[in-house]
């Protein structure tokens, strides 16, 4: 098991906290994750293409995005983002032609500044909010079953044993280009974000994410959530990061993320 704490910064308004763990079954952890409340990101990646492989697009993630820094304002931000984001699914596909097979990873991130904030992901790495004691799905899963759900062929029932329920659609470093959605919106006080990989959704329900998060901290959330998981037979790499937002609000809200295609 690994976990990692990354403390309440008293510059920023942000208790965090992340745990990832190989699970009960793999003996290899593909899982990358990244807290940095200083530049207000949070991300989860969750790697494919072979142990090696895995573990090298995850990383290669959260390694070229821990270089964002601080940012002055929302669109630089989110440009910072981009930018790293874009240099790792070059690395990921040049790592890929040199080995002569496809790697790639997941990537689901909280972006947060000036009282907003904002997801972007690709894969089926989840990011939820748990707001006024609710808990809401901000990404929707780009997989196979989640576009036959879309397009009202299968059940929610159906989708749960669905064969190729786990196949993604999206992903850094596959592809030639990058592929990512975005949703924004306000910070409030008392906002907590779940992010994790699919090693926590195939066990825990979201009921379930919700029932944790209002027992505790963040600390506290993944820990629990890491021990459902473990407890229920652990078949894939886990990782999860909690973020509680502990003060600040909408008052004086600056521009909203630019770029375009805005959500």
């Amino acid at each position: 098991m690994s976990a990692s704490q990354a403390a309440s910064d008293l510059s920023v308004p942000f208790e965090s906290y992340g745990v990832s763990h190989p699970g009960c079954v793999r003996e290899v952890n593909e899982d990358s994750y990244l807290i940095e409340p200083g530049s207000g990101l949070w991300v989860v990646a969750d790697g494919m293409g072979g142990h090696e492989g895995g573990q090298f697009a995850s990383s290669t993630i959260v390694r070229h995005l821990a270089t964002i820094g601080a940012a002055r304002s929302a669109p630089e931000l989110r440009a910072h983002f981009e930018d790293r984001l874009i240099r790792a699914h070059d690395e990921i596909r040049a790592r890929a032609r040199t080995r002569g097979t496809t790697i790639g990873s997941t990537v689901a991130a909280l972006l947060a500044i000036d009282g907003r904030f904002a997801c972007l992901w690709s894969g089926d790495s989840r990011v939820y909010l748990v707001r006024d004691g609710a808990i809401s799905q901000l990404s929707r899963d780009h997989t196979e079953v989640q576009e036959l759900l879309d397009r009202g062929m299968i059940t929610q029932a159906e989708a749960a044993t669905w064969a190729r329920r786990h196949v993604i659609t999206r992903a850094v470093g596959v592809g030639e280009e990058i592929v990512v959605d975005f949703q924004q919106g306000e910070l409030r006080p008392g906002d907590v974000f779940v992010l994790s990989s699919d090693g926590l959704t195939a066990h825990v329900n979201e009921a379930e994410i919700e029932d944790a998060v209002r027992a505790g901290g963040p600390q506290a959330v993944c820990e629990r959530l890491l021990s459902m998981v473990l407890k229920r037979g652990g078949t894939d790499n886990v990782t999860v990061v909690v973020m509680r937002v502990l003060g600040g609000g909408t008052s004086g809200l600056r521009d909203g993320w630019g770029s375009a295609g805005d959500n």
